[in-house]
């Protein structure tokens, strides 16, 4: 199934997710190479909500762009299955050698403001992230790694905990939380 299938098939949660799906929808469409960097203005990207086997944990990772305790994922860099994308991004991120998708279905959609940075040298213009995000699983007991030129640590926190180490208060208080909320539902 396509993106565009699995887009429209998914039931958006609340109107942030209505919004940004038709975003998502309408970038699909009409913009070219959504898929990679190419495009400076949006990029389709892919995170993962890891979660332990019976969902008292949340894995986060102290990212050093953003300064701050945050969800696993990264860019499509080509790859149109962000499912495949999110499970890589989850392993690389966290050194974590098993993670597994509780289901196959988009978990959550976002599009996400990201500031003119310097990475690798390079400076990257202010740009949006055209998110779906993944519910994934992992062995809380499995050993975790940092990816230095990304993170400085990887750690599992309470749901709760996950939302209060972050210090981005847009993600704390509207994505996380609400990522946080669908959980409790399952």
């Amino acid at each position: 199934m396509s993106l565009e299938q699995q887009l429209l098939s998914y039931l958006p949660y609340n109107e942030q997710e209505v919004r940004d799906r038709e975003l998502i929808l309408r970038c699909l469409k009409d913009e070219s190479d959504v898929f990679t960097r190419k495009n400076d203005l949006v990029h389709m990207t892919a995170s993962a909500w890891i979660v332990n086997a019976d969902r008292t944990k949340v894995l986060m990772a102290y990212h050093n762009l953003y300064q701050s305790w945050a969800w696993l994922g990264g860019h499509a860099d080509g790859e149109t299955d962000l499912l495949a994308v999110a499970l890589k991004e989850a392993q690389e991120e966290s050194g974590l050698a098993h993670v597994w998708p509780v289901m196959e279905q988009i978990y959550s959609v976002e599009s996400l403001h990201v500031c003119g940075h310097v990475k690798r040298g390079r400076y990257v213009s202010s740009h949006i992230h055209l998110n779906v995000t993944y519910l994934l699983e992992a062995d809380e007991n499995d050993p975790l790694f940092i990816k230095a030129d990304e993170n400085s640590g990887v750690a599992w926190f309470a749901p709760e905990e996950a939302e209060a180490v972050c210090t981005e208060p847009w993600m704390r208080d509207h994505i996380y939380h609400k990522l946080n909320e669908k959980l409790r539902t399952l």
